[in-house]
């Protein structure tokens, strides 16, 4: 039985940046609604929407000090459902963002906790004495800027683990009354209807129990984010105790059905990735982000392909991951022609593809003016920031891009070429970046051996990835030129035949007979054999 979720797509939502309903320059839920018909023209199959919580922004809407309303900067909870059953009547998947691992320092859950320390709630983080010398329980960091990841309470005279910002105090998972507590937060927007949940930084709520120490990295230089000073062996992915947590997520969404979806984001190593699969018991999909952090190398490519296939459990369903709201758009990373070829990967490897909102137009990283800049990452690490890859989609050329009113300013920069990189000019393009992530998308759902099949990469020239995607009856090949030069390379001898039915180039249709493919410049062909 195949799940909704192997066959779909996913759509990252920034909502903050989507669509300004009221005029106040931020993106809403009610403009989310507004631009549902557009998400089901584009044939993507969920919108996965980046936390709406009430939170007081320390770290835009990951600090949650409600989890469950809705902050009234982006609607209420009216609208939130109001989504929900506008999604599902376009045929469109609804996922949230569950952030199990923190909360804000302004939830009630906190201000009890640091109260005292005989609160009820003490336990419900992780406090601990000062070392002997009076400083930090060990030598953990935190992951916004690098310093240390515990915070002195004077009030109380211990510290409290905070493994990003000091306002996104940690939660103690392994309290009983946390658990309950947060699995009844899954139950809640399940019964609201939701149909699944990514999980932020889901491989780092289990910490060790004896909190020792980290070990230092020695390949960390200057110049590199200062949080990897050290190796995390101990203040995340911590096993068996996080295979348990999953374990406990997973059974709360199965009590809503099974088809159901739960994502974790972690950013580990194939095979430690791999393990959070469990036996089928844990998430659905562990995310993959290997090419957000790998060169975009046609060699490279067919290796982590190669490698990704070897370790995932028979039972496993693969994804790929090219762009998100903490990383680089991958048209400011690998360049406007090389972003149609990853266009093409993303939507005919095997597994689940994550779109990032904006991507499927090429929208580039947006220079910030220092008064302009809202990531706090940014202040505590220059260099890091995440606000480029944020700013409000561009959905025509009329003044802020369709999207906020003229004369309003929006909370981000808009892009200086938003009067020709917008939804409205490419849309009736023939050959824009629109016009080709919707012709991938339709070949994808109705192609079984793109949406399901088997994948096997084949031998190539240099600079040239090929792989072959195969169903019953049915079979794809795919050929990628991650160069800027002419490329040709020759059929698979077991094929005679290829009939090119889309070049990113949006192109070409013919039948190859000879056994020789020329691919130009920046191109990638799918052709049938």
């Amino acid at each position: 039985m195949a799940y909704w979720w192997q066959k779909g797509i996913i759509y990252q939502i920034y909502p903050r940046s989507f669509q300004d309903s009221n005029g106040d320059g931020i993106g809403d839920l009610p403009g989310i609604i507004q631009r549902l018909d557009y998400l089901a023209w584009l044939g993507v199959d969920a919108i996965w929407i980046s936390p709406f919580y009430p939170s007081p922004m320390a770290d835009f809407g990951y600090d949650v000090s409600n989890y469950t309303d809705v902050h009234p900067m982006f609607g209420t909870l009216d609208d939130f459902d109001r989504l929900v059953e506008e999604s599902h009547r376009r045929g469109l998947r609804v996922i949230i963002d569950f952030v199990p691992n923190h909360t804000s320092d302004q939830h009630p859950w906190f201000q009890e906790s640091r109260s005292s320390r005989d609160n009820p709630k003490r336990d419900w983080y992780i406090w601990r004495d000062p070392a002997p010398d009076g400083g930090p329980p060990n030598n953990w960091l935190s992951r916004f800027g690098g310093g240390s990841a515990w915070e002195y309470d004077e009030r109380t005279g211990q510290y409290y683990l905070h493994s990003f910002l000091k306002e996104q105090p940690d939660l103690n998972w392994r309290n009983p009354e946390v658990r309950a507590a947060m699995l009844d937060v899954l139950r809640f927007w399940l019964r609201r209807g939701v149909d699944g949940f990514r999980v932020d930084v889901s491989f780092r709520v289990m910490k060790d129990p004896l909190l020792r120490d980290n070990p230092p990295n020695p390949n960390w230089r200057e110049g590199m984010d200062p949080a990897d000073r050290l190796i995390e062996r101990y203040s995340m992915d911590f096993a068996p105790d996080i295979h348990q947590f999953n374990r406990w997520l997973r059974q709360t969404v199965e009590e809503f059905g099974k088809d159901k979806v739960l994502i974790g984001e972690m950013d580990l190593p194939f095979e430690r990735m791999a393990a959070h699969y469990g036996k089928g018991d844990e998430l659905h999909l562990p995310f993959n982000f290997r090419l957000l952090f790998s060169p975009w190398k046609a060699d490279v490519v067919r290796q982590l392909i190669d490698e990704y296939e070897r370790v995932l459990p028979a039972h496993a369903w693969p994804n790929w991951v090219l762009g998100n709201h903490d990383q680089p758009r991958i048209a400011s990373r690998i360049g406007r022609e090389q972003a149609r070829v990853a266009a093409m990967f993303l939507l005919t490897v095997r597994g689940t593809p994550t779109m990032y909102y904006g991507d499927e137009i090429g929208m580039e990283n947006v220079p910030i003016p220092p008064e302009r800049v809202q990531d706090p990452w940014e202040r505590l690490a220059p260099g890091f920031g995440r606000d480029p890859a944020r700013t409000p989609m561009q959905w025509d050329d009329s003044p802020n891009a369709g999207f906020c009113p003229p004369g309003v300013e929006p909370w981000l920069p808009l892009a200086e070429n938003y009067r020709t990189i917008n939804v409205a000019a490419q849309r009736h393009d023939p050959t824009s970046m629109l016009t080709l992530t919707r012709a991938l998308i339709g070949l994808r759902r109705a192609a079984p051996a793109l949406n399901r099949g088997s994948i096997r990469t084949l031998d190539a020239p240099d600079g040239l990835l090929a792989y072959l995607r195969e169903a019953p009856n049915e079979r794809y090949l795919i050929v990628l030129n991650f160069t800027d030069q002419p490329q040709g390379a020759l059929l698979p001898e077991a094929f005679s035949s290829a009939n090119i039915v889309l070049s990113t180039y949006l192109d070409r249709n013919e039948l190859v007979t000879n056994r020789e493919l020329r691919l130009r410049p920046n191109e990638g062909i799918v052709a049938m054999v």
